[in-house]
């Protein structure tokens, strides 16, 4: 186990074996990061655009508040408003004002929006495909639980 981290980090011993699983997990992600990267380049979209897109699909056609699609990305950082603004400038999404609440603005993907998230499905579709040669559904779905078992916490707390 771990030849080829051991050849692509040109190590040959680890602290422990959870600090090569550590080390692992860093490698997969990037890889797969990239891979969607690469995808969303095509598109002139960032993966956080991306996933901010995703989101808004998803609750179609109401909106969301800022503070409901930063919990829902991947990857949380705190620069969604101009995230959201250049995705506005694009033409994938608007923003108003809330009916209920004056103070909250609401996000809504557009047609534009949802059309660019139509071009982009089969690539994604074929990126998963060709992931999910890599494992079966078992090791998959234990993957899956490891994954959950490192940042449980997170969540959690």
């Amino acid at each position: 186990m771990g030849r080829i981290l051991k050849s692509r980090l040109k190590q040959k011993n680890f602290r422990s074996p959870r600090h090569e699983a550590a080390l692992n997990l860093f490698l997969a992600a990037n890889h797969v990061q990239k891979l969607v990267d690469d995808i969303c380049s095509e598109f002139n979209l960032t993966s956080q655009q991306y996933n901010i897109l995703r989101i808004l699909r998803g609750v179609h056609p109401e909106g969301h508040r800022c503070a409901g699609i930063r919990e829902r990305m991947l990857d949380r950082s705190p620069d969604i408003t101009r995230r959201l603004d250049t995705l506005e400038k694009l033409g994938f999404v608007t923003r108003q004002r809330s009916k209920e609440d004056r103070r909250a603005v609401l996000t809504f993907i557009t047609e534009k929006g949802l059309q660019v998230l139509e071009k982009i499905d089969p690539q994604m579709d074929n990126l998963d495909n060709k992931l999910s040669e890599s494992l079966t559904v078992k090791e998959a779905k234990e993957l899956s639980a490891l994954c959950e078992s490192v940042y449980a916490d997170d969540v959690e707390g």
